[in-house]
């Protein structure tokens, strides 16, 4: 996978997730996915775990923006910021490795804050 590939299925994987797609979100995994959010506050393994975390058949309001994105296509694995709202807002960061075109591993670490994304990262206000 390219940096641009990357970049792309993370994004399809947002666009899924703010649509209320649970199908398509599910798809952006492999079949062995396993994600978690250490030390096991989450884990979710297999991809028909990842489309009930996605909301299954009746998916709940939520939205993700991602942030800042980086790839190394040697180790085929990288990392997003983001920005998640479901039924509270998290900001985060995940590592993410890939295989065959689909996420294979995800570890998030994330903070509930209802802060915007630059007052939460401490970035200058324009």
């Amino acid at each position: 996978m390219t940096e641009d590939e990357f970049f792309a299925l993370l994004a399809k994987l947002a666009d899924a997730w703010t649509a209320g797609r649970s199908t398509e979100a599910a798809d952006c995994f492999t079949d062995d996915i396993i994600y978690i959010e250490p030390p096991d506050r989450q884990r979710y393994v297999g991809r028909a775990a990842i489309y009930e975390l996605s909301g299954g058949d009746a998916p709940p309001p939520m939205w993700m923006t991602l942030h800042n994105l980086a790839f190394n296509e040697a180790t085929q694995s990288g990392f997003a910021e983001y920005t998640f709202r479901g039924r509270r807002q998290y900001h985060g960061i995940t590592f993410v490795s890939v295989r065959d075109g689909r996420i294979h591993r995800w570890r998030e670490y994330q903070y509930a804050n209802d802060q915007d994304w630059p007052a939460f990262a401490g970035e200058p206000k324009p």
